[in-house]
């Protein structure tokens, strides 16, 4: 997900994607300890995302605040 797309959603769309993307980095943090996963680059791809997300979270309550 890019940055542009994280700017045009709500704070509460914003939370809910936090919630499925860590639930699924943890699934595939389960699925990687097991065996490895075809593709190990998806588990810093949603890490990534996870951060971006919080970012632009932590970026709007600093303008709220001020």
């Amino acid at each position: 997900m890019k940055n542009s797309e994280i700017r045009e959603l709500t704070v509460r769309e914003i939370e809910e994607r936090i919630d499925v993307e860590r639930g699924e980095l943890h699934r595939l943090h389960m699925n990687h300890s097991v065996s490895p996963l075809d593709n190990p680059i998806k588990l810093r791809e949603h890490r990534k995302t996870i951060a971006r997300m919080l970012t632009e979270l932590t970026k709007r309550s600093n303008q709220e605040k001020k």
